[in-house]
């Protein structure tokens, strides 16, 4: 276990053996979540940004305006 403070504007230092220990490098992304009386801190690993362009491609052709318009109503 590693104890750090948190100082007057919320801020706080992941120790060092724990930024190692969960791979967290400068810039990296965390979430926090609460569980209970517990708080988790996790990495927030990026997604594929070229998967969800592909994706984004192949689904562009139903988003036309007459496509909207046959949605809406279901």
């Amino acid at each position: 276990m590693e104890l750090a403070k948190i100082t007057a504007r919320g801020q706080t230092t992941i120790p060092k053996s724990i930024r190692t220990a969960a791979k967290l490098d400068a810039g990296d992304v965390i979430a926090f979540e609460l569980r209970g009386d517990h708080m988790v801190v996790r990495k927030v690993i990026p997604v594929n940004d070229d998967y969800l362009e592909g994706l984004s491609e192949v689904l562009g052709e139903w988003i036309s305006p007459e496509d909207e318009a046959a949605w809406r109503d279901l």
